[in-house]
């Protein structure tokens, strides 16, 4: 009876055993038939494959367009834009090239920009669009504020208010060069009562920004208050920024008198570290209680001069000061610059907002220079009026055009430090000034 219990107990393990090798080998068959393709690929003569290899190079893309060719937003290109158009924006960015390289104007700026606005370019490839590497950046860093924010982290761990507070009254200057971001608001909504331009309430605001030349802050704003001109407003915002010893000079010899260029300023007292240390909280206390739409940029701003002035994270200072905005800085480069497509700048909309954004930049230098003609005409220390334009928020270049034209006149008159204060100034107006327009409209 054993045996035969046995011998029923092994069939029925070999019938499973069976069974299962069965399964596995069709389970085989299944995969090695699903991975099976065929081949559709059919043989072609030399000169036939000679002709398809040309007809994809991208100087037959640029003389003779493809009509299924997409812009980098998925919608349709008009031939000029596929054609001309990136040959126009190509011979630009040599330009630009020019600029940075042989002219030294603000190269880690232009260089990336620049460089981005040539990939973004490239026919064919798609580099910008919504899968190319230039999109994915401009999508990681720039539609979401997260590279003005790192910028401005960056910014406020190079930044010694120490000018500032020692001479408190240069911050006017910083207020006053804000004046180019409400003149031209005004007068961007006066040109679309009058029928000559379609912008709305929101996007004249976000377009008004760019007098202040902060790029992160134009950002900031137009994410906020018009996403569509987001790509137009950085481009002008940053252009701008790079091109401050073009274009402030000839504003500032014209309003100044060579009397005045010479003035000489001197340091009024030494600033405590408690105070640098304090100053970052208190604008920032100030600026939660009264205006809390600006503590984003002020915050991340005030967060890297406090660790700068604590002086016992000196690891991450350093990070802050150098690696991490340094990667910032490419990234936000080549992202800006991949809205410099023929299809996104060669348009009446886009060119319409670098117009409206040199007026706005230039009226907010003017107006920093008035704002130190009229102050020296009360008792007191004078100030030099060619620090009036560093009032506008790009630090530190437009302190040092300040520097700069002073020493044509006096090779002795150092201006720099002094041109800091309203520099830095500037930076915190110019988010303020962010902060009202986007309160505002909530």
């Amino acid at each position: 009876m054993k045996k035969i219990v046995l011998k029923f107990l092994a069939l029925i393990m070999l019938f499973a055993f069976s069974n299962a090798m069965a399964s596995e080998h069709a389970t085989v068959a299944q995969e090695a038939q699903s991975t099976h393709k065929e081949e559709n690929y059919h043989s072609k003569p030399m000169g036939e494959m000679i002709v398809n290899f040309l007809k994809s190079t991208g100087v037959v893309a640029l003389v003779n367009p493809r009509d299924d060719e997409m812009s980098a937003t998925g919608k349709k290109m008009s031939n000029f834009h596929k054609g001309l158009g990136r040959v126009i924006m190509i011979l630009i960015v040599f330009l630009l090239f020019y600029l940075g390289i042989a002219k030294g104007f603000e190269p880690l700026l232009l260089l990336p920009i620049a460089f981005g606005g040539l990939l973004a370019n490239i026919p064919v490839a798609g580099i910008a669009g919504e899968h190319g590497f230039l999109g994915v950046i401009y999508n990681m860093g720039l539609s979401n504020e997260l590279f003005p924010i790192i910028i401005f982290m960056g910014v406020g761990a190079m930044t010694d208010f120490g000018p500032l507070l020692s001479n408190p009254k240069t911050a006017l200057l910083g207020g006053a060069a804000q004046f180019g971001i409400f003149g031209t608001l005004v007068g961007a909504v006066a040109l679309a009562h009058y029928g000559f331009v379609d912008f709305t309430l929101q996007q004249a605001s976000a377009i008004s920004i760019i007098g202040g030349a902060d790029g992160p802050t134009s950002i900031f704003i137009a994410t906020k208050l018009a996403p569509e001109l987001l790509g137009a407003i950085a481009v002008a915002s940053y252009s701008y920024m790079a091109m401050v010893p073009i274009i402030q000079p000839p504003i500032m010899k014209a309003l100044t008198s060579e009397k005045e260029r010479k003035i000489k300023m001197t340091t009024l007292r030494h600033v405590s570290r408690l105070e640098k240390l304090v100053f970052p909280i208190l604008v920032l206390m100030l600026a939660i209680l009264v205006l809390p739409e600006s503590t984003p940029l002020i915050g991340a701003f005030m967060f890297g001069n406090f660790l700068k002035e604590s002086g016992v994270v000196e690891r991450l200072n350093d990070t802050l000061q150098n690696a991490l905005i340094n990667i910032t800085t490419i990234f936000l480069g080549l992202g800006v610059g991949s809205k410099l497509a023929a299809d996104q700048f060669l348009v009446p909309e886009t060119l319409f907002i670098m117009v409206l954004g040199i007026i706005a930049f230039s009226v907010g230098t003017a107006a920093g220079v008035l704002m130190a003609k009229f102050m020296n005409l009360f008792p007191g220390h004078k100030i030099n009026p060619l620090i009036g334009s560093a009032g506008v928020s790009a630090v530190p270049m437009a302190a040092r055009v300040s520097n700069k034209v002073g020493m044509e006149y006096d090779r002795t008159n150092m201006l720099l430090m002094h041109a800091m204060g309203p520099n830095v100034a500037g930076v915190i107006g110019s988010a303020v000034a962010a902060g009202v327009l986007i309160s505002l409209f909530q």
